[in-house]
């Protein structure tokens, strides 16, 4: 309304001015003045409103990234509105798009695949994990049919059938060991699909029953022999060597369950303890008097056995745990080396800063195939040897638990007839050269870790 008001008075003014005029020159027209000063009255308003109207309709054409034309009257105001609306709807666009960036960012960060199927099964979206599980590309394979994709035939046959009530597991053709996928619709016919890497949660469960079983073979053995022998005694008369015999026996296998249980403890405990701080150093050349003392009883003369080791190296860490992986490796080296034969205990810090103490035996050695899982709980090369020299099977193990929470690694190199080379190796932030001090004097040992053959 506040633009036809100057119109009117811009009409009514030009039919004044015409009549005036027309009367001015004295020829009795002004009805015909008035009228013609109306009519170009009129027609200038109109130009006018095209030109404005014009400029307005060429703005709206272009991006509109600038300001609306800026008239008065009726096509300023609605120039000025229609920039008004278009700018809050590119606001609440720009919000909108933000929020849907968020979104599919939280998605991409999602633990889980995630794929949005459209209501034909055409892959809308997928997530990094998704295209890991399903070996899907997330640029190429955008809208591509989902089936003609991932071809398991258990997933198709979820998905054809519509019941979604349970999840689905089964070995994808390209991708992880094993999935769990489950499928819910939402707005409509759209499908959400979340795909779960079960890889390595089936292997832990396998783990972990293999760990069961394996105990409880270990300690049923020794529990048979003792129920047996306890049997002897009772219904048997012996004399007292036979007795003597019996007792000693039935003292072997509790002390092998006993070195069980505490080395399961040993165990629980390094797996459930904090990283050692880097703050505590300990002197190898203690370590390794008291790792020699222990070897020396150990093989009672049997072997040739050296120790070597800079007097001013230090590692930062828990000396209890260092001097029993340390004398775990070297009781297994004295075990298994066939008497006669020699053990070399070593300490060498590497260019790189790092340090390393190798064990070196000329033993039997052991077949490449084994020394992946050496270091499996229960695993053994010999079994039945294995269990003749006291091992449980648990040592290297703990070894490795060990070197792991000191930020190092356990090395194995070793070929059948050639003797074995077992190396802890230490990051450089755990190793230092201290300065000489005197002569070095046995560590206090902390808790019981004593470790048993591998």
């Amino acid at each position: 309304m506040n633009g036809l008001l100057p119109r009117l008075l811009v009409g009514l003014g030009a039919m004044l001015a015409g009549g005036l005029g027309a009367g001015l020159l004295g020829n009795g027209k002004a009805l015909l003045g008035a009228l013609l000063g109306g009519v170009l009255g009129f027609a200038g308003v109109v130009v006018v409103d095209a030109v404005r109207g014009w400029r307005l309709l060429h703005w709206l054409r272009g991006a509109q990234d600038t300001p609306a034309p800026r008239d008065a009257g009726f096509w300023g105001e609605v120039g000025y509105r229609i920039e008004r609306s278009l700018r809050g709807l590119s606001r609440t666009a720009e919000v909108e798009r933000m929020r849907l960036a968020q979104f599919l960012a939280a998605m991409e960060a999602s633990p889980n695949g995630v794929l949005l199927l459209d209501a034909g099964d055409h892959i809308e979206w997928c997530n990094s994990r998704a295209a890991d599980h399903f070996g899907l590309d997330p640029q190429r394979d955008r809208r591509q049919r989902v089936t003609n994709l991932i071809r398991s035939p258990a997933f198709v046959a979820y998905l054809q059938a519509g019941q979604f009530d349970e999840p689905v597991k089964f070995h994808p053709q390209r991708g992880p060991g094993t999935l769990q996928v489950t499928i819910r619709r939402y707005d409509g016919d759209l499908k959400l699909v979340l795909s779960q890497d079960l890889t390595e949660r089936e292997r832990a469960d396998a783990m972990r029953r293999d760990f069961v079983a394996n105990v409880s073979h270990e300690i049923r053995t020794p529990l048979t022999v003792l129920s047996g022998f306890l049997e002897t005694l009772r219904n048997l008369p012996l004399d007292p060597v036979e007795q003597k015999r019996v007792i000693t026996l039935m003292t072997q296998q509790a002390e092998r369950m006993a070195h069980l249980v505490n080395d399961l403890l040993v165990l629980a405990r390094l797996e459930g303890s904090p990283r050692p701080a880097a703050d505590r150093w300990v002197r190898v050349a203690g370590l390794f008097i008291q790792v020699e003392a222990e070897a020396r009883a150990l093989s009672a003369g049997r072997h040739v056995i050296a120790f070597s080791a800079d007097p001013a190296a230090e590692i930062a860490g828990v000396e209890s745990e260092l001097q029993s992986a340390l004398a775990n490796l070297v009781g297994n080296a004295v075990r298994y080396t066939p008497d006669g034969g020699r053990i070399d205990v070593s300490w060498k810090r590497a260019d790189n800063g790092r340090g390393e103490i190798a064990v070196v035996d000329n033993g039997p050695g052991i077949a490449r195939v084994h020394l992946p899982r050496l270091t499996e709980r229960f695993y053994r090369v010999d079994g039945g040897r294995s269990r003749e020299s006291g091992g449980t099977g648990l040592g290297l193990a703990i070894v490795k638990h060990v070197m792991q929470r000191h930020g190092g690694e356990l090395d194995i190199a070793s070929e059948p007839g050639r003797g074995s080379t077992f190396r802890l190796v230490f990051p450089a932030l755990r190793v230092r050269m201290a300065e000489p001090a005197g002569p070095v004097q046995a560590a206090k040992s902390g808790a019981d870790l004593r470790l048993p053959s591998r």
